[in-house]
């Protein structure tokens, strides 16, 4: 048992450490995966006094093609800011005035390595820049990826980027909100409403116009990368499939069909409701009816009310009729700022009577009100199924006037510009190392010498596990209750199962008492043989003791022999073997016997015993005897004497 308790405390030990284990590489953010840094950004020097990092920065570097990068490491030279009004808004808060500015992070900024920060509060901002060469969809994907950091958080605020449609009238410094746009991606946050932004404008084949469609909501809960104050890294990636994947941080977090993840689809329907098409006057949507052939019983009183007074209630005695439940406080005094011209008369608050408190009631007794037994309502027919029931009228289809299909919508307007158009109720936003490209590879090589640099500095600057958990609890008090219980489980386990306790005398002498079992007669010779050498003990200490007690003693044996010798008798089996055989008990040879104890020669009664008969006699005989001797001994001390069996011929 004690081997047991010992595995038993190990396995908690041993979940306990698992269970830390695996909370401390949830808070390391082991979901993201990161391609292998280079050889410089591995380098890095761990001041572990300071518990911060210090890496040697060098501006990434593209390692394919591309159509657009920016780290903003050499200032905003390429960046166009809009100078024109916002439509349909009031002048004084419709100009794209809010500032921007090119520094490092505020936390966990890589030495070195800056990036976009929107710095206004409650002001429209823009700013825009051509791409290196324009991006045709036509046979290559396209993939979009950018760093946003929420270094305050977010209240309500966009951080949401534009791709610019390619026309021979955009002009950078007259990009607005209605400035056409191909694709719209990105982070965007008011109130309570997190929004991951995936929307492409598609241009109608037969009209010409563009539609915006919306990708469905992503799955997860995005609350965390708004609120967390870390650098995140935001990917797009469109196929020439048709289909499209939006990752953060490397890890896909929606995907689906331009198709059929589209709000709305991209394709019409190819029937529509027609738009004249009327429910006639005599169509019947009525699925049940009352009974027109219903009669209201002669007995049904619709005048009865619902509730009536209890005619057999008396009232309590004791009731006190002149006292009201309510009297004004004597203890109020009028205030002094009182004006009876302006306030009227004054008077004091009431308070619950005191009388009232020991009585069952004061003020006038009124009889309690019961249910009403006659009371049944207004009569209604019972419902019916309606016979002219015609179903939910809907209007007839037709063909879809406006109808088309679009079978490759991957196929957008070009792009040749890319823009930043937000509002932000929060200042601090952090933008860096866009790159627009079309091989995966270009673009993860591109974040591992970026981003992944922001995320290594970040990693070894968090707080300990220990920290990690008393500011949560800072902010959730009830956190203090579970952490109680999960530290005081495993040590009150350990204290219970492990803690070494004392033996006591009770548990080492017990033992459990040895179960019955059939005694041979060899043993049961011996047994007599003790138990007769006993009595001869015990007769030698009491020769002092009466002579009338020695023979009421000696009598109770006899008795005991006696009953015994019956017993065997009725119970010995009888065999025949050759003419006159039998197995007979005489009186003689109980006497025989009992002289024998008398006399305390158990040796002679025993040589007396035949060893041995004929045939199944003797294996029969000594079943019996063995029986006899397992019925005689029971839990108690041997107290029989064996009987003779005699052979008479």
């Amino acid at each position: 048992m004690h081997f047991q308790w010992d595995w038993l405390c190990l396995g908690v030990l041993i979940m306990s450490s698992v269970t830390a284990g695996m909370e401390n590489e949830e808070n390391l953010d082991a979901d993201v995966e990161v391609e292998n840094f280079d050889k410089q950004s591995q380098e890095a020097d761990v001041d572990r006094d300071k518990s911060s990092i210090e890496v040697v920065y060098q501006t990434p570097k593209p390692t394919g093609e591309v159509y657009f990068t920016e780290t903003f490491d050499e200032g905003l030279s390429r960046w166009v800011l809009s100078v024109t009004l916002k439509e349909d808004t009031d002048d004084n808060v419709a100009k794209y005035d809010g500032k921007w500015e090119v520094e490092e992070l505020k936390e966990n900024a890589v030495p070195g390595d800056k990036g976009l920060v929107l710095k206004s509060v409650a002001k429209y901002h823009a700013i825009s820049a051509m791409l290196t060469k324009a991006f045709v969809f036509d046979d290559k994907p396209l993939i979009v990826q950018y760093e946003v950091n929420f270094q305050k958080g977010i209240d309500c605020g966009g951080a949401y980027i534009k791709l610019l449609s390619s026309s021979n009238d955009l002009n950078l410094e007259y990009f607005f909100d209605k400035t056409p746009y191909t694709i719209m991606f990105g982070p965007d946050k008011c109130g309570e409403d997190y929004k991951l932004h995936f929307i492409f404008r598609h241009k109608n084949p037969k009209t010409g116009e563009y539609d915006e469609k919306h990708a469905e909501r992503p799955d997860v809960d995005l609350k965390k990368f708004y609120l967390d104050k870390k650098t995140h890294l935001y990917t797009l990636v469109l196929k020439p499939d048709d289909t499209f994947e939006i990752l953060i941080d490397q890890t896909v977090v929606s995907k689906g069909s331009l198709l059929e993840n589209m709000i709305p689809p991209v394709n019409p329907p190819k029937e529509i409701e027609d738009p004249t098409d009327k429910k006639p006057d005599d169509w019947d949507e009525r699925p049940k009816i009352p009974d027109p052939n219903a009669v209201k019983p002669d007995d049904w009183d619709e005048d009865e009310p619902a509730k009536i007074e209890d005619p057999d209630a008396v009232k309590p005695e004791g009731w006190l009729d002149d006292e009201p439940q309510y009297v004004p406080d004597p203890n109020a005094k009028k205030p002094k700022d009182w004006d009876e011209e302006m306030d009227g008369e004054w008077e004091a608050p009431q308070i619950p009577n005191a009388k009232c408190e020991a009585a069952p009631g004061c003020g006038e007794w009124v009889r309690p009100m019961k249910n009403n037994p006659k009371y049944k309502g207004k009569w209604r027919a019972p419902m019916i199924d309606n016979p002219n029931y015609q179903g939910i009228w809907s209007p007839r289809k037709i063909p879809n006037p406006d109808y088309f299909e679009d079978l490759h919508p991957f196929k957008m307007t070009t792009i040749s510009a890319i823009g930043l158009e937000l509002w932000s109720m929060t200042s601090d936003i952090y933008f860096d190392n866009f790159i627009i490209c079309s091989e995966k590879e270009v673009a993860d090589r591109w974040a591992a010498d970026s981003w992944g640099l922001k995320k290594l500095v970040a990693s070894a600057n968090e707080p300990g596990m220990f920290s990690q958990l008393v500011t949560a609890a800072e902010e959730h008090p009830w956190l203090w209750v579970l952490y109680i219980l999960t530290l005081a489980l495993p040590v009150g386990l350990s204290v219970l199962f492990c803690w070494p306790g004392k033996k006591s005398d009770e548990c080492i002498d017990f033992k459990k008492p040895a179960v019955s079992k059939q005694i041979s007669k060899g043993e049961l010779k011996e047994e007599a043989e003790d138990f007769e050498d006993d009595e001869l003990e015990e007769e030698k200490e009491n020769e002092d003791t009466g002579e009338d007690e020695r023979r009421e003693m000696e009598e109770t044996n006899r008795e005991l022999l006696k009953a015994n010798t019956m017993k065997m008798g009725r119970e010995a089996p009888v065999s025949e073997v050759g003419e006159g055989s039998e197995d007979i008990y005489d009186d003689e040879e109980e006497n025989e016997v009992l002289d024998e104890e008398e006399n305390e020669v158990p040796d002679e009664e025993e040589n007396e015993v035949l060893d041995g008969s004929q045939g199944d006699r003797s294996n029969k005989s000594d079943s019996d005897e063995k029986k006899e001797a397992d019925d005689g001994m029971g839990d108690r001390p041997l107290k029989s004497v064996r009987k003779r069996r005699v052979r008479k011929d």
